[in-house]
């Protein structure tokens, strides 16, 4: 991995966790069902003020990926066996806890040989029979590029389909050794054509070393794959183990990128430096009703 980090993390990445009887309600739920999410397990920046909200994203599959992404901090190790009834715990917290969205997660698993996609839409298919008011976006590997996989998400017709390609071509290697540019393009673009009638999501983190005629080329990429909603954020270096951040872009160039991606095409873009790919993700979704 790279050297230590040297860069000073700006004022405005300076979050304080917020502790609320929102924030408490939703700790309480998470583990009275055994559930684990991205919020805890990613060590999201946002933590407080989304769980102060009353959302989440929970995270299933386990609590281990079978992937090393050099940004991620999701432990990494051997998958341990499904549990039959994480589907059913999910829909009970999600009804629990009143949600008007829920954003669904989860680790690689490629040791399965759906590569976790049953229990995907089985998560799906028991939020909408527990909740059906609620609305649900799933957030997906790439299944290595498996269209049967594809195709049992988007059977259970999920809101809104969230596949991330992270970074910029020539940084793929470092940032997601396991997969790859072209399958994570291709895999959205295929979404997008099996089912118009559920947006295609992605996001990509800036802060890695990318230029600028990169991440404008990956936005030209992301569109002509026939994505509609994208996020742009802050890569945030978890611990020295993982990438080293080359620059941390200030506020303006967020918005500034933005405005260039809705003049390219997207419906909705959330773009600043403590955007993670489920942030504000009910305001997205929103976007297109």
């Amino acid at each position: 991995m790279s050297a230590p980090n040297a860069v000073e993390k700006p004022d405005w990445l300076k979050v304080r966790l917020r502790l609320t009887p929102e924030f408490e309600q939703v700790r309480e739920t998470v583990e009275s069902h055994k559930l684990h999410t991205v919020c805890f397990s990613a060590a999201c920046p946002n933590l407080g003020e989304c769980w102060s909200r009353g959302t989440a994203t929970f995270m299933i599959g386990g609590n281990h990926c079978t992937r090393r992404c050099g940004f991620c901090d999701v432990t990494t190790g051997r998958g341990m066996a499904l549990d039959p009834r994480e589907p059913e715990q999910v829909a009970q917290a999600v009804s629990e806890l009143g949600l008007a969205f829920a954003v669904v997660t989860a680790v690689a698993r490629d040791d399965l040989e759906d590569g976790g996609s049953g229990q995907m839409a089985a998560t799906v298919r028991a939020i909408r029979r527990i909740s059906p008011g609620t609305g649900v976006e799933v957030l997906i590997p790439d299944y290595k590029g498996r269209e049967t996989d594809l195709r049992a998400v988007l059977d259970s017709s999920p809101d809104v389909l969230n596949h991330n390609l992270e970074t910029v071509e020539r940084l793929q290697r470092a940032v997601r050794p396991a997969a790859r540019y072209e399958r994570s393009l291709a895999l959205l673009a295929r979404a997008a054509e099996l089912r118009p009638d559920i947006p295609t999501k992605s996001g990509i983190m800036l802060g890695l070393g990318e230029r600028e005629a990169e991440i404008l080329a990956t936005l030209r990429d992301l569109r002509a794959s026939g994505v509609r909603l994208l996020t742009i954020g802050q890569y945030l270096r978890p611990s020295s183990e993982h990438l080293a951040v080359e620059r941390y872009a200030p506020p303006a160039e967020f918005d500034a990128w933005g405005e260039r991606a809705r003049e390219l095409g997207f419906e909705d873009v959330a773009s600043g430096p403590l955007v993670r790919s489920s942030y504000h993700a009910e305001r997205l979704a929103g976007h297109l009703a």
